[in-house]
């Protein structure tokens, strides 16, 4: 979290983190789409040969609070290939809140594992620790063939700790309700931490109720 007095700004950093093609990006060009211009800025996508994101997607998200303190989310996204962690591990510094993205298919469980367990390797090496960091899951791609049942995920949403959404991220189904998860999480993290209610009159239910009224009838199709 970074807070800028002199502009009554708080900025809450949340990494979108997966395997390679797993809807990453896909989420965020969503939130850009369905949350609308008045409230983003630019999305910054960088594309390569051998990786669709080779450094990370840029979107902020601006909301104003009850007690006139600006809030700015900045969603970022990180490579999805093994050789790129190294920027990996740099996009995760500092993070306030991460989404893990799954692919549903089922060729593709071995690879979210992987991922999973690098994510949480990448978060120690960061000094941040995976057991207490804000962290939700999406099972994306949840029109294609083979994937795995909803009761397989529910089952797997049982026996974690962490909230679990279902999405077709390319039609912007979940997309948001993943987003709204993974706000909450932090902001109740950054409360527990630096008591922004008592601080800056950020009440945390009352801004998420204002995030869902403005942008919650937009979820998509």
């Amino acid at each position: 979290m970074q807070i800028d007095f002199n502009a009554r700004e708080l900025t809450i950093k949340l990494v979108y983190y997966g395997p390679a093609l797993s809807g990453k990006t896909t989420n965020l060009q969503a939130i850009h789409k369905l949350v609308g211009a008045e409230s983003t800025g630019r999305l910054m996508t960088l594309e390569t040969r051998d990786d669709r994101t080779l450094f990370f997607d840029l979107l902020p998200l601006s909301f104003a609070s009850d007690s006139g303190v600006k809030i700015r989310f900045k969603l970022f996204t990180v490579p999805g290939q093994v050789i790129h962690n190294a920027t990996r591990r740099l996009v995760l510094q500092g993070a306030d809140g991460t989404a893990f993205i799954a692919d549903s298919q089922k060729s593709e469980t071995k690879a979210n594992q992987d991922a999973f367990l690098n994510m949480r390797q990448n978060l120690k090496e960061n000094g941040i620790d995976p057991k207490t960091h804000p962290l939700v899951v999406q099972f994306n791609k949840r029109d294609l063939p083979d994937i795995r049942s909803d009761e397989e995920i529910d089952r797997l949403a049982k026996a974690g700790k962490e909230p679990v959404f279902k999405a077709i991220a390319l039609r912007g189904v979940g997309v948001l309700d993943t987003f709204f998860g993974l706000a909450k999480l932090s902001l109740e993290n950054l409360e527990d931490q630096y008591a922004l209610k008592s601080k800056f009159g950020i009440e945390t239910n009352a801004l998420l109720t204002q995030m869902r009224t403005k942008f919650g009838g937009r979820s998509g199709a």
